[in-house]
């Protein structure tokens, strides 16, 4: 018989089968802990929500909540962020079960009723918050915005393709008046379009509204007899009660005392020229509306204001901050040097204007400068434009224009801190002279009524402006202002700039500034809004 065969392991080949399932387990464990990392999680904060009718195979709107009355039409891209932008999306009880198809629909996304608090505004990059939203149900009315969500990649291209699209070109010069945007320039020199809250303010029309003006010449005592024009015997107040309707959207009424709050212990800095005084000056009557005592506001100076002077601080006391105004005409310094054996004005496009060390430590800054580089002086730019010890024979104004932003906008990247102050810097205000300039017989006397049609030239001094301010590091918002404000011919003084009985003693309308209350009201209200 044959010998039956012991089945044994030796040392060796236990060895060998040990290590191989030992290996075998680690690194399956570690593979499944790679994978576990590299695949992305939906946020703990969010939860879905499904109702019955997201099975049906139709695209239903999305109810999108936001804690402000603007809206626009969202993109689906832009659906990313504000899905996970505190929301949360959660399944309901009686919700029914979904098939394994990616089709999401009639998704609704709402608010955390134990959201964490969110800043009521930004102050500028890495800036302060003065006061914190309320719960939604408490907040400003909601607008429900509507986007359809498409299966097909190619669907999302095409929107994005018309996104892309819709963006204006800084350069483009000849457009309506009211297609332009106001354009966010931020950090690293990109340009892009600003919209505050999805709110595109330069596309609207003007409305009739009863509710305004927001103050009147009787109950503000800031306003100077240039653009007093009830005070100085003007009789028709329509201009007065029309408001700015954007397209697609509201802007927030104005409100003086969430205003103050927003500025409370910081300083508000206008800098430019006389237009710049006219929206300070706006703002200033348009704070008071909530100040219960007048002499809790002042000059700190006890400085009248007046043409002649060009600097102005008042303080509110209660609120602890400062609504600022200083004369700048240019931007750039205003000297004088020699030429030949004469001494003569130059303008010093190189140099920042001298006063430049009251606008540094600012919370807010609002720049300006156009209205005098129309004059004759600069236009012609003969022996004018100085660089350094070179006066140039003759410049080209617009070249000239460049180079002072230029200086400008080196100034600002150098000496403002971006995490404490916002910049902003306000597009050209129109002029409507009719039969000549402002010394040559120019006219608006007969216009109480706004134009139908604006300009279809855009401003060559915004184009530089955009530009220049593209290049720059600092975040500066371009409020676009020319437009919308196009349209208002009947806004200006013009023989209602000075007191009753002066009429005559001079032929020079003004159709370059605003009567207040007027259109800066406006210019100011979009400040608000940005701030917001």
């Amino acid at each position: 018989m044959e010998r039956q065969r012991s089945f044994s392991f030796k040392p060796t080949r236990f060895l060998v089968f040990s290590f191989t399932i030992s290996s075998s387990v680690i690194f399956l464990t570690f593979f499944s802990m790679w994978i576990i990392k590299t695949t992305p999680s939906v946020p703990q904060e969010t939860r879905l929500q499904f109702n019955t009718s997201s099975l049906v195979l139709g695209f239903k709107p999305i109810a999108v909540h936001t804690l402000t009355g603007f809206s626009r039409n969202f993109s689906v891209n832009g659906l990313k962020d504000s899905i996970l932008k505190g929301t949360r999306l959660s399944k309901p009880e009686n919700a029914s079960g979904f098939s394994g198809i990616s089709l999401i629909s009639g998704l609704q996304l709402q608010r955390k009723e134990n959201e964490s608090q969110v800043p009521e505004h930004e102050e500028g990059k890495g800036g302060e918050s003065d006061g914190n939203f309320p719960p939604i149900e408490h907040s400003a009315p909601t607008t429900i915005l509507f986007v359809n969500i498409e299966r097909t990649e190619e669907k999302n291209a095409a929107l994005n393709k018309t996104e892309v699209t819709s963006k204006k070109r800084i350069d483009e010069k000849k457009t309506r008046g009211t297609s332009f945007e106001n354009t966010q320039i931020s950090s690293g020199g990109r340009v892009e379009n600003r919209r505050v809250r999805g709110c595109d303010f330069t596309r609207g029309r003007w409305v009739y509204d009863e509710n305004y003006p927001l103050y009147t010449n009787g109950s503000c005592p800031f306003i100077d007899e240039g653009f007093n024009c009830q005070g100085n015997g003007r009789l028709d107040k329509d201009y007065m009660k029309l408001r700015w309707q954007p397209q697609d959207c509201d802007i927030p009424r104005f409100n003086a005392t969430k205003m103050l709050e927003l500025i409370r212990g910081k300083r508000l800095v206008f800098v430019g020229d006389s237009i710049n005084r006219n929206q300070w000056e706006s703002m200033l009557c348009m704070l008071m509306g909530a100040i219960k005592d007048p002499n809790r506001v002042y000059e700190t100076h006890r400085r009248r204001i007046t043409k002649e002077k060009g600097d102005y601080s008042f303080k509110f006391v209660d609120y602890k901050c400062t609504v600022e105004y200083y004369v700048s005409h240019f931007l750039v310094h205003e000297g004088k040097a020699r030429v030949g054996q004469k001494r003569v004005q130059t303008l010093r496009i190189d140099s920042i204007d001298h006063g430049s060390s009251r606008w540094r430590g600012a919370d807010i800054l609002v720049f300006n400068t156009a209205h005098w580089w129309s004059h004759y002086k600069t236009k012609a730019g003969i022996n004018y434009y100085q660089e350094g010890g070179q006066i140039h024979p003759q410049l080209d104004v617009s070249t000239a224009f460049r180079k002072a932003l230029m200086t400008w906008a080196s100034w600002v990247d150098k000496r403002i801190n971006s995490r404490k102050t916002q910049v902003f810097f306000r597009s050209s205000a129109p002029s409507h002279f009719r039969g000549g300039q402002w010394n040559s017989g120019g006219s608006c006397k007969e216009a109480t009524q706004l134009l139908q049609t604006s300009s279809s030239s855009y401003s060559e001094k915004n184009v530089i402006a955009e530009e220049v301010i593209k290049q720059m590091k600092t975040r500066v918002t371009f409020l676009n202002i020319t437009g919308l404000s196009e349209y208002r011919i009947d806004g200006h003084p013009s023989i209602y700039g000075r007191k009753s009985g002066k009429h005559s003693s001079s032929g020079i309308q003004d159709c370059s500034h605003w009567c207040l209350p007027g259109i800066p009201d406006l210019w100011n209200e979009l400040l608000y809004a940005h701030l917001q």
